[in-house]
């Protein structure tokens, strides 16, 4: 369940790696949330020593820049998740959604009318996995990862691999844009965020999900319509991934084919990270939350400290591997 512990205690007549394996469960289950804020006291710490100009204020404003478009993208993924499925797709609709963008506001389309088309684009994207997901009951790793390579193809094909720039005037102030000094996209990711918490908690579709993420079958035979809250799900995905290429192209001014490459191992590592099991079943809004600042945190403090973006994405995969071993450990067995 979302925000559920899951502990059992100390049991007597143990062996000794079956205590262990408890404790770490002990000393995790519950806490996710108080680990993730110890990670990133002890990030900015050493930040503060080895570089303090990273933790002034003007530097944090200009690096959140680069924070939205995942934040947005670990929203609906938390929930994919939580239904024990997976969405490797998201990068790639986002970058074919930029370069619908392109396309239709160099063709000098109305820009409401470009807008639409790109998230009219991101929902079909997404709809497309949810089909064969929901319907045909095929794995959604095998799906997502067959819709990463297509769609990407597609942007790279559509658009020739050229970049897209000169869009409509007024347009850049939604990416770059603030109101009572709050960026425009934070506070379209807060607002997201306030949606999804308040679908989670307070509907009873929301409260599904868990369900369906811990027994399929136990969820179908009690009355769940699992296949159309999957197909919502992933067209969700789809639908915010257009969203946040808009942010993209809005902030950076410019729409490519290869844009949101490796966003997905990213999206998955914050949700993952911040204890939505990846085996389905239980997860937390605010452990995503968490997990998205950490690693944009660590990634940015990488970059600017050492100046080399691939160690960026040996830290990534780190945090994945810790991520998904302490989920084993945590996750109770699924009643099949």
């Amino acid at each position: 369940m979302m925000d559920t512990e899951v502990s059992e205690g100390l049991k007597p007549g143990r062996n000794a790696a079956s205590t262990s394996k408890q404790i770490l469960q002990i000393l995790l289950s519950g806490r996710q949330g108080i680990v993730l804020l110890l990670l990133l006291a002890g990030l900015w710490i050493v930040a503060a020593r080895l570089s303090p100009n990273f933790l002034t204020s003007r530097t944090q404003w200009e690096l959140s820049t680069h924070l939205w478009e995942m934040a947005l993208l670990t929203l609906p993924m938390t929930l994919i998740i939580l239904t024990a499925g997976i969405d490797l797709s998201v990068g790639s609709t986002m970058a074919l959604c930029t370069v619908v963008f392109g396309l239709a506001s160099n063709a000098e389309m109305p820009l409401i009318l470009s807008v639409l088309l790109t998230l009219g684009v991101g929902a079909i994207a997404g709809a497309i996995n949810g089909v064969f997901i929901s319907r045909a009951k095929a794995h959604p790793l095998i799906i997502t990862l067959a819709t990463l390579a297509a769609y990407r193809g597609i942007a790279e094909g559509i658009s020739l691999g050229k970049p897209f720039s000169h869009f409509p005037a007024g347009f850049s102030s939604f990416g770059q844009g603030s109101v009572i000094g709050i960026p425009i996209p934070g506070l379209i990711f807060a607002a997201a965020l306030v949606f999804v918490a308040v679908f989670v908690r307070l509907t009873p579709l929301g409260l599904s999900l868990s369900a369906i993420g811990y027994n399929e079958t136990a969820a179908r035979y009690s009355g769940l319509a699992v296949s159309r809250i999957k197909m919502a799900l992933y067209t969700s995905s789809g639908l915010t991934a257009a969203l946040a290429a808009l942010l993209f192209v809005a902030r950076r001014n410019t729409a490519k084919a290869d844009l949101g490459t490796g966003m997905e191992l990213d999206v998955i590592t914050a949700v993952v990270l911040g204890g939505t099991s990846i085996f389905g079943g239980r997860g937390s809004l605010w452990g995503t939350v968490l997990g998205v600042l950490l690693i944009h945190e660590m990634r940015e403090f990488v970059s600017w400290q050492f100046s080399r973006d691939e160690l960026n994405l040996i830290v990534t995969g780190v945090l994945l591997l810790l991520s998904v071993l302490a989920d084993t450990l945590l996750s109770p067995k699924k009643v099949e």
